[in-house]
């Protein structure tokens, strides 16, 4: 499945003219077969000894130009990162308030949930709905246990 997901995404960038670098070919690699959401810093430190000419701006520029062409979205976190997801599969995310982990949730109404919000968001608002980045926020298992919140 992540191989299938990886030559539909150089496939898209080729398609665009965009030039496949061993490094982008990497990092998405990496993005595809990692459901960390990582940062920037994340990428970087885990690339740098493996992959030559790999720098903090390598990755940086990558990644903007994978959320240029829709192949991963930017989710910024409660305290102020932004980390990176590939958007391969429809879903939406939960975000711990207290520690800032977040969690993909996939569901198979979630498609449809996402074609009503884009009509209703039409007929009240006029806009053409482009996409979206649904995030419910909440307190995760392992905080709320810290925290004695379990009942």
């Amino acid at each position: 499945m992540a191989e299938a997901e990886f030559d539909r995404a150089i496939e898209q960038l080729r398609e665009n003219h965009v030039r496949v670098t061993p490094q982008r070919k990497t990092i998405l690699n990496y993005l595809i077969s990692h459901h960390t959401h990582p940062s920037v810093e994340m990428i970087y430190e885990d690339l740098k000894d493996s992959v030559d000419n790999i720098s903090m701006a390598t990755v940086y520029n990558t990644l903007k130009l994978f959320v240029d062409y829709n192949l991963i979205i930017e989710l910024k976190n409660g305290d102020g990162s932004t980390h990176y997801d590939y958007f391969g599969h429809p879903h939406y995310h939960v975000i711990c308030d207290n520690c800032g982990q977040i969690t993909d949730v996939f569901d198979p109404h979630f498609t449809e949930i996402s074609k009503d919000l884009a009509a209703m968001t039409r007929e009240k608002t006029g806009y053409l709905v482009t996409g979206n980045n649904i995030e419910v926020h909440g307190i995760c298992p392992n905080c709320q246990r810290k925290l004695h919140l379990n009942r």
